[in-house]
């Protein structure tokens, strides 16, 4: 789990957009300056919500979780913290014999 991965590529809304409002960019048909802007994520910073035109990723399903490298590649406290909704919970684990620590994730709250 790594509560900074995008919701979305950008690449692909990005282009869409723009095939749209190219010709009116070109040819000045917008009453004022316009600022487009695209967040792939909610916690994404950078101002979207001031846009014109702002499009924003979301993600639809919860992650899904290896606990055997939860604890080795992600600090478990920042990705408590990430979660908007609170959905992500420390706990511990047992795997392989061992207990680890590790998170939960509350389905109904993603």
């Amino acid at each position: 789990i790594h509560c900074h991965t995008p919701a979305t590529d950008a690449s692909g809304p990005v282009k869409a957009t723009m095939d749209v409002l190219f010709e009116d960019f070109q040819k000045m048909r917008m009453p004022a300056q316009v600022r487009v802007s695209l967040a792939c994520c909610l916690n994404m910073r950078g101002a979207v919500h001031c846009s014109d035109i702002a499009i924003l990723g979301y993600h639809r399903k919860p992650p899904l979780l290896d606990h055997e490298y939860v604890d080795k590649m992600c600090e478990i406290p920042l990705a408590i913290a990430a979660c908007p909704t609170a959905a992500i919970k420390p706990s511990k684990v047992e795997f392989n014999g061992q207990k680890l620590n590790s998170v939960a994730v509350k389905n109904e709250r993603c």
